[in-house]
Order: C-alpha cells, then structure tokens, then sequence
C-alpha cells in the first residue's frame, strides 16, 4: 500500500509566513493568521522586507537610501515586527521574526524555503501612491512564483 500525501485537516499548517510593510493596512491580514494559528497550532513567522529603494528628492531626481536611512528603516522594521510578535504571544501564538534586504517577492520565497512554512498570507496593496503598486505587485509576484498555498486579502483603502 502507498502511503498517502495527504494532509489531515488538523494537520495542514504548522508555520503561516506572514510579510508586513510596516502600515496599518497590511496587518488586515494578522485576524485570519491569528484565527489560523489558534486552529491549526501554528507557528507564525512575521517578515518585513527592507529594500534600499531609489526615493524622489524633492527637486525631481531620484536618489538611493543612504547607510544611515536604510539601518534606521531596519530598526524600525524590527521593533514593528517584534511588537506584534508580542500581541500573538499574549494570545498564546508561537511566533518568530525576520528582517531582510532585497527584493520583496525573492525575500518572502526565500524565507518561505527557508523556514519550510506550509502558507504565505498577506494583505495586497498595504500603503497608497508608488507604495501601492509595488506592494501589488508583490502579491501578483508570489502568486506567479510562489511553490506553496498562498492567502492573500484585499485591503482596500475605504475600509
């Protein structure tokens, strides 16, 4: 008899890698990972993608982030991720984070491998303006490439 490669309902998630961009809209996502975890027992893995993005200066020229800009945006994309690892750790979550730098959608497949996580969920189009197209863009990304289940939500910008 062959074994079976299904997976048991109660069996189906034991990590949720979640990438946040650091706004309000992306964390629409963090209900249904935390109803997720406490159903399934999952460990959730909160990831931020640091990436030294070209900014438009004021006088119209692009520039990239300086040392000084992209250690401060890690920092605060450290202390983002670990205060909500702590509002899942108060609600008994199991939880762990990442900061990365690069491109999002490599990153986020990247850590996926890395961690062996059994979902990817996010929120697309987690800010406004330029911010809002790259971030869908990230969704379209993952979904194109990504080798396993993918939750995605829309977060729309009246909501």
């Amino acid at each position: 008899m062959e074994p079976s490669h299904k997976k048991e309902v109660g069996d189906m998630y034991h990590k949720i890698l979640v990438p946040l961009d650091g706004s309000k809209r992306a964390e629409r996502i963090l209900p249904h990972v935390e109803e997720l975890a406490k159903r399934y027992k999952a460990k959730v893995i909160f990831m931020q993608v640091v990436e030294n993005k070209a900014v438009m200066a004021p006088e119209g020229a692009f520039i990239n982030l300086t040392e000084k800009e992209f250690h401060q945006a890690k920092k605060a994309a450290e202390s983002h991720l670990t205060a909500i690892q702590g509002e899942f750790r108060d609600k008994n979550i199991e939880s762990r984070t990442h900061v990365i730098y690069g491109p999002a959608v490599e990153g986020i497949i990247h850590i996926a491998a890395q961690e062996g996580v059994d979902l990817i969920a996010l929120a697309s189009h987690g800010r406004g303006g330029l911010s809002r197209v790259f971030y869908g863009s990230v969704a379209a990304g993952l979904l194109h490439r990504v080798d396993r289940p993918l939750l995605i939500i829309r977060s729309r910008e009246r909501e």
